[in-house]
């Protein structure tokens, strides 16, 4: 397929460049950048024809006789492919009207985003995508079909196995997400439902993804010691995508928690030792040192959620199983790094909380770290960033060929507005692991070849001009744990589907994103 591009593209060039005794006006002219097209090759300085929606002509324009309608000065810039986003938990913005810009993304150079990981996909793509459309979006969208909205819609919230009858249904669900265009499966094997299901139920469903070259995509079941272990939990995503047939991703890869710091060196083995046989594994990677989830997800263990909210409200407060829901409570406080490592980040009914580690709150209303964390679940939750990271894990799995950028962004996490100037300026600036070519390449090209979104993804002649220009100097993040809301700054101008969302630093009015469907 690329060799056909290429030759596209040399004939596009060819013709444009027979006709130079004649004006050539295209759309739009960007000129004199510097242009890294994604494929992780070196850059090169040069000028970028836009026609429509496309990459019409890379070159020369004086050379080839082009004129513009309008033209981009990129002279002392970068100009790159947009940014791809594997792992956003932004549908809800897209779908509000005050958000739906998706601006916070837009600022980091991202113009694709994919939703509905950890097991939260919807399968009625088409009515999602209709509205949308009708609506208008800021960024190009993706979507996962959910194993746990599947069982969900089937078994609720229950820890049981699904039948042979109930199994059909399930299997239907993730078809019709497949043949509404989704790009792939989803898990959330950690949290409820997904943690009721085994992982012969898992294997089942994602044999529904194979004829649609679905990738499965997963939060996999432990990323720490909660229950089967980090290294157990890398096992079993393999010997679904080997057993399957499907490609496995590995959503927002790390090494979480005390135990198990380290231990990114024998995830990477394993994960070499199943490319080896064959299987098709990458992953992705938010470059921070604190997940983002809540008070729930972190410290109170899945048996307590079974049955959903008003079970689990019970629960919390049934003096028979309050023991063993402190004890727990305790011990996932110690592995998560202790009650100073979790920073009340958003969500909480007294505001006043936002801000402080589970700690400080703790000496505040005089009571342990573990009464503090259930008096917040009976006021109804809050979210936690939540320190449990090194950085030697976090670099080592960074450096692998097979890791690409990501966000996972949440409410009240500065990595729903930062993620990708984080990574180049921790990363590529301050401490090059990666050059910006590959920090470039991580963040586009190998996020589209994984998951299969054609013609975007790198700056090549026919592909959809998702282009971005950045100041290499300037793009950084602003946003931080305490001010999680900051836009980025640095991004210049960002072209979606050929139209302007950006321009000079300021958000246009354009709606120019698109639903992205999976093609067979």
């Amino acid at each position: 397929m690329k060799l056909i591009t290429n030759l596209l593209s040399l004939i596009l060039i060819a013709s444009i460049i027979s006709c130079n005794s004649q004006s050539n006006e295209v759309d739009v002219l960007i000129k004199g950048g510097k242009i890294i097209d994604g494929n992780n090759q070196e850059s090169f300085v040069g000028d970028i024809a836009i026609s429509a929606d496309s990459i019409l002509f890379i070159g020369d324009a004086d050379a080839a006789n082009i004129k513009a309608k309008n033209e981009v000065d990129a002279s002392g810039l970068t100009v790159s492919p947009g940014f791809i986003d594997p792992h956003t938990h932004a549908l809800g913005d897209l779908e509000s009207k005050e958000r739906k810009k998706n601006i916070n993304y837009l600022t980091q150079g991202v113009t694709t985003v994919f939703v509905g990981n950890d097991g939260r996909g919807p399968y009625q793509i088409d009515k999602i995508a209709k509205k949308l459309t009708s609506a208008g979006v800021g960024t190009n969208v993706a979507f996962f079909v959910g194993h746990g909205t599947a069982r969900l819609e089937v078994l609720g919230t229950k820890d049981v196995a699904p039948n042979e009858k109930e199994m059909d249904e399930m299997k239907s669900i993730v078809r019709q997400g497949m043949e509404e265009g989704a790009f792939g499966l989803s898990t959330g094997l950690y949290y409820s439902p997904g943690s009721f299901s085994t992982t012969e139920e898992v294997i089942e469903l994602t044999k529904e993804i194979v004829p649609f070259n679905g990738v499965y995509e997963s939060h996999i079941r432990d990323e720490s010691s909660y229950n089967i272990g980090l290294i157990n939990s890398v096992k079993e995503t393999i010997r679904i995508g080997e057993e399957s047939g499907a490609p496995v991703h590995f959503s927002h890869i790390k090494a979480l928690g005390v135990d198990v710091w380290g231990k990114s060196v024998e995830v990477i083995q394993l994960v070499e030792e199943a490319q080896s046989r064959g299987i098709k594994v990458t992953g992705d990677q938010y470059p921070w040192k604190a997940s983002g989830t809540s008070i729930r997800g972190a410290l109170v263990n899945r048996w307590v959620s079974e049955g959903g909210n008003d079970q689990y409200k019970k629960r919390i407060n049934d003096e028979e199983l309050l023991p063993k829901i402190r004890d727990e409570v305790k011990e996932n406080i110690r592995r998560r790094g202790g009650a100073e490592s979790l920073l009340i980040s958003a969500g909480a009914k007294d505001e006043s909380m936002i801000g402080k580690t589970l700690a400080e709150i703790s000496d505040q209303m005089g009571l342990d770290a573990v009464e503090t964390a259930l008096a917040i679940e009976r006021n109804d939750g809050a979210n936690v960033a939540s320190f449990n990271m090194n950085e030697e894990d976090i670099i080592n799995f960074m450096k692998q060929d097979w890791i690409m950028t990501s966000s996972d962004g949440s409410t009240g996490h500065p990595r729903k507005f930062a993620s990708f100037p984080e990574k180049y300026q921790r990363y590529v600036k301050e401490n090059p692991v990666l050059t910006l070519v590959n920090f470039i390449y991580k963040s586009s090209a190998l996020t589209a070849s994984t998951f299969g979104i054609e013609r975007r993804g790198s700056i090549e002649v026919g592909n959809f001009a998702d282009i971005i220009i950045f100041s290499e100097e300037d793009y950084k993040p602003r946003a931080n744990f305490s001010e999680p809301r900051l836009l980025s700054e640095g991004v210049r101008y960002v072209f979606v589907n050929g139209e302007l969302a950006i321009e000079k630093g300021e958000p246009t009015v354009e709606l120019s994103g698109r639903v992205l469907r999976k093609k067979k």
